[in-house]
């Protein structure tokens, strides 16, 4: 450990101290080394002892830089120089602020300070070796509070060595407090330009240019979603990602299993990670950017015991911040891999600033009615779950920023802090280069418009003038449409909201909206349907990946190699993708129960699947035919079952998320039943073992016929109106000519449902519904409680207007909570 220059420590002695090393400072100390090192201080005293690795190193204060210009005479001047700053004016912001920068960049130190910066960084090349390699990262005193992020408004320079280029970083340092970007936050933030004071950090180098780095959140950065971990990754030192510079890979994290001892990677998403930032062994240039081999860029960053140690530092983090500030404080870290010692390190954490501020007491949420299905001009990463729109106005240059008119919608390769004074001005942001912890994403969350990072050619895909429409309101996916298409905000108050004893539950399919829709007042979710990730995650017939050799299409072999080219096994591709999409789902409304119905394609559903038409049977009606329970203990197709089984099994027994409930889809009898459990059993989904409970769809007519035999073979009742119609009054559902006569409120289908209820409860068994009928129909909703159904899992539109009318009814019969 490095010891201090300063003899002492005190109060006093602090607040005049030119040099302070971090582990003298904490985070009550702000004021004298900004919100930087004030963090570093922090956790070097409190969390290294728990295992978190932070490089040391030492804070110029922010005395010293009051000191330095009071003695040099810069505070006068400065002071002048602004008198009549117009920041609207940007041509007078740019005068005004390049002045600034000339003055403290060659205005020399006084001879004290630069003296205590020498012999700080030779006490700290004692440690490390002659001309050790620092940091030298700008440290405001009003950065990184828990409403302003100050992200990236003064410079930090990295791979600096020796005396002499120690002190060029820090007047570099000291001039970036009045860049254009930092002086327009500051006035649009209502900072006084003269009560910010700037400190240093001078930090060793981890030597992440041989390795990897990247930034991670303890909260998930669009929804607010506070149960996971996001963290970003790329080749090379961190500064391309946080610029914006590169797509990186992205890892989510599910922290109530895994401060539990499990490992619970929710998802994990390659980047194109195109370029990194390595040391300059050459040139003028300390760094400098060099293609990344594809072999590198086609693999993830980090592997999962890394993963899931930087999500622990996370949890770490922010437990110990939220215990010193006394309120719930999610973090914005960076981190960093060391390639030579192969060691994770934390460089960097600060208070996120934008979820954390979000009102809890109101939903908003907004809808596009405009689409009609038109597909989008082009896609990427969503950033915000609002839609913006307004004119295009293409820019590449940040000398051309003065061409941007307010409302416009910015689109640019990627974004930086100096294009921060036209950010405000705009509708939306769509760059080509970015990932969801760049610059214009945290820049776009914070003043409240969507934005869409990492489109790769979004600045030759649209053009100045075109009328747009951003949205970033249909999961993580943004999409941008031609034309300004009408949208609607809607916006529901949740206070005071009752309580019903009749479980109100969601229909969930799509992983990605899952964090987002778990903010709605729920009991969790009565289906989740598996065909939904198969279809649009894994896209790939199970029997292709487990005979792959016998796949005779050569086109479609070639595309599902592509795709599986990151597994040894095939069928691990459908394992992983699968567990990962279900866990995400029962992550997101944990720990209430989340009931994922196995695969119920119809076979002409399954062929449409990458190789499925091989493995499928053409019938002439596959609404009745191969569907369900029937293919799983069937010999053509028990070996793909067995996928979903261990994908379930993943679920709940590796990454920790018991609240899933497997239910078995178009079960005929309960013969048929056994055997479906009998396979799972063979796959280590045992009914019973680990409090494992299974259930069954309750849709066909026999199901209700035979309510008390089923009852024998499975924990619960799923009711499926929507089959159990067609079923009982003999049509397809899928066809046209009849659709007229489908109605679930027929007196039949509600007789079949009252026996299915009662039943049930006789026999102790959980019973609920969650076809369509409750969400379209508030009439068959209030029969549902009249008849005493445990629960209704309802499209996510419908469930609070339902909430209501279940409480008022309940009230009626005298059944509330």
């Amino acid at each position: 450990m490095v010891t201090a220059v300063t003899e002492t420590t005190s109060p006093a002695a602090k607040e005049r101290s030119l040099i302070l090393w971090f582990e003298e400072v904490g985070i009550h100390d702000l004021a004298l080394v900004g919100g930087k090192n004030a963090s570093l201080g922090e956790m070097i005293q409190q969390l290294t002892p728990q295992g978190i690795n932070v490089p040391n190193g030492f804070a110029i204060t922010a005395y010293a830089y009051r000191y330095y210009i009071q003695q040099t005479g810069l505070d006068a001047k400065l002071r002048s120089l602004f008198a009549d700053l117009d920041v609207e004016d940007l041509n007078n912001l740019r005068q005004r602020g390049k002045q600034a920068r000339s003055m403290l960049r060659y205005t020399p130190f006084p001879k004290d300070l630069k003296e205590a910066i020498a012999t700080a960084y030779e006490k700290l090349c004692e440690n490390y070796g002659i001309d050790t390699d620092v940091a030298v990262r700008s440290s405001a005193t009003a950065e990184d509070l828990p409403d302003a992020s100050f992200a990236g408004q003064q410079e930090s320079y990295l791979n600096i060595n020796g005396v002499e280029g120690v002190l060029v970083a820090c007047h570099r340092c000291f001039a970036s407090l009045f860049t254009d970007r930092a002086i327009s936050y500051r006035h649009s933030r209502g900072f006084d330009h003269f009560s910010v004071a700037l400190s240093i950090g001078i930090q060793k180098m981890v030597r992440s240019d041989l390795a990897a780095s990247g930034v991670m959140f303890s909260i998930d950065t669009e929804t607010g979603f506070k149960n996971a971990a996001l963290i970003t990754a790329a080749y090379g030192l961190g500064e391309n990602i946080v610029q914006g510079a590169i797509n990186p890979d992205e890892y989510y994290v599910f922290k109530p299993t895994l401060k539990a001892g499990f490992r619970p990677i929710l998802g994990k998403r390659l980047g194109s990670k195109e370029f990194k930032m390595v040391y300059d062994t050459g040139g003028s240039k300390v760094t400098r950017n060099v293609p990344v081999v594809p072999s590198d860029r086609g693999k993830y960053a980090l592997n999962d015991d890394e993963i899931l140690q930087l999500a622990r530092w996370a949890c770490a983090i922010e437990d110990h911040y939220s215990k010193v500030r006394g309120t719930y404080t999610p973090m914005d870290i960076e981190w960093a891999k060391d390639g030579v010692t192969e060691e994770l390190f934390i460089v960097q954490a600060r208070p996120e600033t934008v979820q954390s501020q979000k009102s809890l007491n109101v939903l908003r949420s907004y809808h596009l009615v405009g689409a009609n299905g038109d597909a989008p001009i082009i896609t990427g990463r969503s950033v915000g779950e609002a839609i913006g729109q307004g004119k295009v106005k293409v820019i590449t240059d940040v000398h051309r920023l003065d061409h941007f008119q307010t409302g416009d919608v910015l689109v640019t390769d990627k974004t930086d802090p100096d294009w921060e004074p036209i950010l405000k001005k705009a509708s939306a942001i769509v760059t080509n280069q970015g990932g969801r912890t760049c610059h214009a994403a945290i820049i776009a969350r914070e003043i409240g418009i969507p934005a869409i990072v990492g489109c790769g050619d979004a600045t030759s895909v649209l053009h100045s003038g075109q009328e747009v429409t951003v949205s970033c309101a249909e999961g993580d996916e943004g999409k941008v449409y031609q034309g300004l298409l009408p949208f609607e905000v809607r916006e529901v108050p949740l206070d005071n909201l009752p309580r019903t004893r009749t479980k109100i539950m969601m229909n969930v399919g799509n992983p990605a909206e899952a964090f987002s829709l778990s903010a709605i007042p729920n009991d969790g979710v009565g289906l989740a349907r598996l065909e939904f990730i198969i279809a649009n995650y894994i896209k790939i017939h199970p029997l292709a990946l487990l005979h792959f050799d016998r796949l005779e299409d050569e086109a479609e072999k070639a595309k599902i190699a592509e795709m599986t080219a990151f597994f040894a096994e095939k069928p691990q591709y459908f394992i992983e993708k699968l567990a990962q999409g279900a866990a995400t789902l029962a992550a997101a409304f944990y720990p209430n129960p989340v009931v994922v119905r196995m695969s119920d394609f119809k076979s002409n559903e399954y062929a449409n699947l990458l190789g499925g038409k091989q493995f499928e049977p053409k019938e002439e009606n596959p609404m009745l035919g191969w569907r369900g329970a029937a293919r799983y203990y069937d010999p053509r197709y028990r070996d793909a079952f067995a996928l979903e089984c261990h994908a379930i099994k993943q679920v709940r027994k590796e990454m920790g998320l018991t609240n899933l409930i497997p239910m078995i889809p178009f079960c005929r009898t309960p013969e048929e039943g056994r055997k479906v459990l009998a396979e799972m059993a063979k796959h280590g989904l045992e009914r019973g073992k680990d409090g494992l409970e299974i259930y069954v769809m309750c849709e066909l007519p026999n199901n209700v016929l035979m309510a008390e035999e089923f009852s024998e073979v499975f924990d619960g009742f799923s009711i499926g109106s929507n089959d159990l119609t067609q079923l009982t009054i003999g049509l397809d559902r899928d066809s046209a000519l009849v659709a007229g006569l489908f109605d679930e409120r027929t007196p039949g289908v509600k007789r079949l449902v009252q026996m299915a209820i009662a039943t049930a409860k006789a026999k102790g068994r959980k019973i609920g519904i969650c076809g369509q009928a409750p969400s379209d129909y508030p009439e068959f909703a209030q029969f549902l409680v009249e008849q005493g159904i445990d629960s209704m899992s309802l499209n996510p539109d419908s469930v609070l207007k339902t909430l209501l009318m279940v409480a008022e009814v309940e009230e009626k019969l005298g059944r509330g909570c």
